[in-house]
């Protein structure tokens, strides 16, 4: 196994766009090498995060059976260390204060990516260094 392989994080993208889960991969993939899980609904990302413990959940707002809310919730009552961070388009404040006091490390507004990579590797503990 390389260095490489040894290093990569598990990453499970929960959202019930499928378009929006390739998307984010696409992004995420520029910026590094990482594994992903994927979930369409609140329910099947609670089933897969106990049953993969990935390093870390990138978690939509709205989805079905269970809201981003009700699933961070979950989640942190399972591991009260989860990295999630939530990715919506519904950014008020209220929102990102729910979101944030419920244990999301970091709330992103979507369409607006651009910091995506950097806050992956600030809470992954991945960043490196540019040798251009």
């Amino acid at each position: 196994m390389s260095k490489e392989e040894a290093q990569m994080s598990v990453i499970l993208l929960a959202d019930d766009s499928a378009f929006m889960r390739n998307w984010l991969k696409q992004i995420i993939q520029q910026h590094g090498s990482h594994e992903f899980v994927e979930a369409k609904d609140g329910q099947e990302a609670v089933t897969v995060f106990q049953a993969v413990r990935p390093d870390m959940v990138i978690m939509d707002m709205v989805m079905p059976v269970k809201n981003g809310l009700e699933t961070l919730s979950e989640i942190m009552s399972f591991d009260s260390t989860a990295k999630v961070i939530i990715c919506s388009s519904l950014g008020t404040q209220s929102n990102v204060m729910d979101a944030i006091q419920s244990g999301a490390k970091d709330f992103i507004v979507k369409p607006y990516f651009k910091n995506l990579g950097e806050i992956i590797d600030k809470h992954l503990g991945t960043a490196t260094t540019s040798t251009e």
